[in-house]
């Protein structure tokens, strides 16, 4: 369906997700300067020192393994401040580092201590996982050999004492996994050739938390648009685990697993259909009220995903209590929480048994208050999640009542796909203006307060058939409520009553289509006469006959298709403050823009016909209708 893809449009692309490396990484880095001159070079002999540290100290004598653990700990502290990352590769760091992802070989037989067993291997893991950070690092680092390294330090615990040194050589190898497969697909295959998905499978269920969101961290990157390292994922039995993982209460671990589930079920059906069988639906609603607002946003975004294509996993995702924490999200200061509820509403809202429970526990308002955003995504889902509520005819009053008839029709909206769907929108509203809807209507406009009587009538303006203008706005008194509206104090109200009475006459004028003028074309809020040809605010000028007419970008684009392509295209007229016109008469030019500023304007015989070919010219449907009608009056 055309209105799923453009929801789906709307959704950004869920991105693979790189590891800060915790505390380690210094906040402020990003602040130190790049070092240039004597600060460069200073730099650059201290890490060629390190790197021939490593070099000559490859063995188990303990003063080797002392100055590598040194050797590696300076570089990646170096490597923490990502200004710097390029020089220390430049001193030939990586092929040291990695070298030393491997122990040193031991005589057969020995099993003396040996020192500072696993550090050495876990200060290179680390320092290579900061090195990684920067993405043209990654193949250089993939070949000098460092991935079958790593993926056997992964290994580390099966054969020695899960002691504090293993697990931390198992954490930094699946951290240094995640950041060079970061957004890398051809290192995520790599890293499934090496064997590196059952070790990070198994470690799921290791006995140290960091170890277990380590290993869910890579395994989330490795799934990211990446179907066969999913289907191994899965074939490794990492979804009973992984579903576990979503009730811990440590907030860290649930965020990586629902990450991962996220992963494996975006664009694979089936995998989707394995993860529900598997019970994941249930804790991943729990995650809706997580003081974790990471996992609130994933859990709200694989709910959408859940619902997608699925009717029954739609109403099940209700029933189990989704809906009330999704509407309350609309509320956080969060943009992307807001993004990810309002995306998982707009799925649920395409089943019709789930419309109107949303709006009856309040989902209406907060979705229409959305549409004020400034985030394109964000007033898409809240746009797409409104078209599926109007979808039922219990939720029309409300929907009027509350303004939304109002705020669909002055919403400033930021991709095509919105207008259209917000447009739709409206025509399924219009579309249930009869019967028990229109009652209950009637009824409001009878007995509301004065408010809500007054957006019944402007809706109605705007929705009714014309066989029912009669009973509304003569026999319950509808046309005395537009009228007040023009009598308010407040200009926008004005400006609304004034509108809502031009749609009205004009409906009325479609009662004798042979001789009547075509209705108007679809209602907006025009910035009014007092803006024609003003220098105010104006960002645009043209030039006709010689003469500068002062205009506003932001009505024209609201007008046309011609000025949208003028302005956000790829025409010279784009960045331009003055545009000739050198084919329209002034007087025509400015009729033309009186138009697009009001919405009306007299058209006279002797300029309608000029006047139509500018119509034509700047795609102004309503203006050539106008033209059309005025010049058919006399043939």
């Amino acid at each position: 369906m055309e209105l799923q893809r453009c929801e789906e449009q709307g959704l950004q692309e869920r991105k693979g997700q790189k590891r800060k490396l915790e505390e380690e990484i210094q906040e402020d880095r990003d602040a130190t300067p790049l070092p240039t001159g004597d600060a460069r070079r200073a730099l650059l002999a201290e890490v060629t020192a390190q790197v021939k540290v490593l070099d000559s100290a490859f063995s188990w004598h303990e003063s080797d393994r002392a100055a590598a653990k040194r050797a590696t700990h300076v570089l990646a502290e170096l490597a923490k401040n990502e200004e710097v990352v390029n020089v220390i590769v430049e001193g030939g760091a990586i092929p040291a580092l990695v070298k030393h992802l491997q122990a040193p070989l031991s005589d057969e037989g020995d099993l003396s201590l040996k020192p500072f067993e696993h550090e050495v291997e876990k200060g290179s893991a680390f320092a290579l996982g900061l090195l990684a950070v920067k993405p043209e690092h990654q193949q250089l680092i993939v070949d000098s050999g460092a991935l079958s390294h790593l993926v056997n330090l992964l290994r580390r615990h099966k054969d020695s004492s899960t002691s504090r040194a293993v697990i931390s050589v198992i954490r930094r190898a699946a951290d240094a996994i995640t950041n060079l497969a970061h957004e890398n697909s051809s290192i995520k295959t790599r890293v499934r050739m090496e064997g590196g998905i059952p070790p990070l499978v198994e470690l799921l269920e290791f006995t140290d938390t960091k170890v277990q969101r380590a290993a869910a961290g890579a395994l989330r990157t490795l799934a990211f648009k990446n179907d066969e390292n999913k289907n191994q994922i899965v074939e490794c039995n990492a979804l009973p685990t992984l579903i576990s993982m979503l009730r811990s209460d440590d907030a860290a671990i649930h965020y990586e697993a629902v990450g991962v589930i996220g992963n494996l079920v975006h664009s694979s059906p089936n995998i989707k259909k394995e993860v529900l069988a598997a019970g994941a639906l249930q804790p991943v609603i729990g995650l809706l009220t997580s003081c974790c607002s990471e996992s609130q946003r994933e859990a709200a975004l694989l709910l959408g995903q859940f619902a997608a294509t699925d009717s029954d996993c739609k109403v099940h995702i209700v029933q189990r209590g989704a809906v009330r924490p999704l509407i309350e999200m609309l509320h956080s200061p969060d943009i992307q929480l807001k993004e990810m509820s309002a995306f998982a509403l707009g799925r649920l809202a395409q089943d019709t048994h789930n419309q109107a429970g949303i709006a009856h526990m309040g989902g209406l308002v907060p979705l229409l208050k959305l549409l004020d955003s400034k985030n394109g995504s964000l007033q898409h889902n809240a746009a797409f999640a409104l078209y599926g509520l109007a979808d039922n005819e219990d939720n029309v009053s409300d929907f009027i009542r509350v303004g939304g008839v109002q705020r669909l029709q002055d919403g400033e909206f930021i991709v095509q796909a919105t207008k259209d769907c917000v447009a739709k929108t409206l025509k399924r509203l219009e579309e249930k203006i009869h019967g028990r809807v229109l009652n209950h209507l009637l009824y409001l406009m009878r007995v509301a307060e004065k408010p809500v009587q007054r957006r019944v009538a402007f809706a109605l303006a705007h929705l009714c058939s014309p066989d029912d203008q009669r009973t509304i706005f003569i026999d319950n008194n509808g046309l005395e409520l537009l009228l007040g509206l023009l009598g308010s104090t407040n200009p926008k109200q004005q400006l609304d009553g004034a509108v809502a009475l031009y749609k009205l006459a004009n409906k009325a004028m479609t009662l004798s289509p042979m001789d009547a003028a075509p209705p108007s074309p679809t209602p907006q809020v025009y910035l009014g006469e007092q803006y024609v040809n003003n220098a105010t605010l104006s960002d645009v000028t043209f030039l006709v006959e010689g003469r500068r007419f002062y205009a506003h970008r932001i009505c024209l684009l609201a007008s046309s298709d011609a000025f949208r392509a003028m302005f956000d295209g790829g025409y010279r007229e784009k960045d331009a403050r003055d545009i000739e016109i050198p084919n329209i008469r002034w007087e025509v030019f400015e009729l033309m823009m009186r138009f697009i500023y009001t919405g009306s304007v007299d058209v006279s015989l002797d300029i309608a016909q000029d006047l139509l070919g500018a119509a034509d010219q700047y795609l102004l449907e309503g203006l050539k209708r106008l033209c059309e009608y005025t010049i058919a009056q006399v043939s």
